[in-house]
């Protein structure tokens, strides 16, 4: 990154800048509370898959309360990550304990791939010697009802998780939002069973259900690592924070390089290098650099800002610059 100038530079009005900040204390009940729907959810799909799948016989039926048993544990999961991700930061973890919510994300994707092995393996098994399906309305009707209690819930979650930032919830709700996708091609592969007597419809239909798992849990275990790797955060964020310090207009700010991003959990860090003309007081520094602070904080959710005081003719290695 080359280092900015601020005289006279657009680039504040050119950006506009996301809004909305975050308080992570008040949003820690609500984000326990969404967990905690969750798991309520799943521990009773799974009574009824069960009960349901002995009914009938049903391998999709059986795949199903599969998949609501791992999902109850990545809700368990995503609960007490959250419950650890808003403890204060400590000796041991000084920058806190936000990334906790993302390995809980990396779980869960870990959790639907084991889900979708499990489910493949005995699809594939049913396939070759396919099992009589018995009491097909009883099978109807738990997973007609289960597919619209996971769509309810993971919509619910999915807004939580926007309101919070937590990526614990918005693995969670990937994770019910993917039953009930599954759900409703179980629903169908029943109806046609039903229709045409053909019992292997019963275990291809469990088998289609693992391959959209598949991709669920992939999806999901790709945007939890790349946060657990610090990943930058994305142009839009970064622009944000350019567009921050540009705009706030104080003579004694030259311009800024060095700027570097990540995130964890549902909070950001950030630091950057700004520079000064010659001449000015530490003292009118320390106080522009906390205005800077307050407003790169007012324009990326959840920041946590450190800034370099420079003054403007510091030489820097250029190799040294974040991208």
């Amino acid at each position: 990154m080359k280092r900015r100038r601020l005289s006279g530079t657009p680039l504040a009005a050119a950006i506009r800048a996301p809004t909305g900040m975050i308080d992570p204390v008040a949003d820690h009940p609500r984000k326990a509370r969404a967990a905690a729907v969750s798991i309520a959810s799943n521990c009773l799909l799974i009574v009824l898959k069960i009960v349901a799948g002995a009914l009938t016989g049903s391998i999709a039926i059986l795949t199903e309360a599969v998949h609501s048993s791992i999902d109850l544990v990545a809700s368990v999961v995503a609960y007490f990550s959250i419950r650890k991700a808003d403890e204060p930061a400590d000796d041991d973890h000084q920058y806190g304990h936000a990334k906790v919510e993302n390995l809980a994300a990396a779980i869960e994707g870990m959790l639907i791939l084991v889900g979708a092995g499990v489910i493949l393996f005995e699809s594939v098994r049913r396939l070759a010697d396919p099992a009589p399906v018995d009491t097909i309305g009883v099978g109807i009707a738990v997973i007609g009802f289960s597919a619209l209690a996971n769509l309810g819930v993971s919509t619910y979650l999915y807004r939580q998780a926007r309101l919070t930032d937590s990526p614990a919830l918005e693995g969670d709700a990937a994770h019910l939002r993917t039953d009930a996708v599954t759900s409703a091609g179980v629903l169908v592969a029943l109806v046609l069973v039903e229709a045409t007597g053909i019992e292997a419809i019963d275990p291809a239909a469990a088998l289609l259900v693992a391959v959209a798992i598949v991709g669920a849990g992939t999806r999901v275990l790709t945007r939890s690592t790349r946060v657990l790797v610090d990943e930058s955060l994305p142009a839009d964020e970064l622009d944000a924070v350019r567009a921050a310090v540009a705009g706030h207009g104080a003579p004694e700010v030259t311009g800024f390089h060095k700027l570097r991003a990540r995130r964890a959990g549902s909070r950001r860090y950030v630091d950057l290098h700004v520079q000064f003309r010659p001449g000015t007081t530490l003292e009118r520094a320390h106080r522009v650099s906390h205005e800077l602070q307050r407003r790169i904080d007012g324009s990326v959710r959840n920041a946590d800002v450190l800034i370099h005081l420079e003054p403007e003719n510091v030489e820097h290695d250029p190799r040294r610059e974040a991208p």
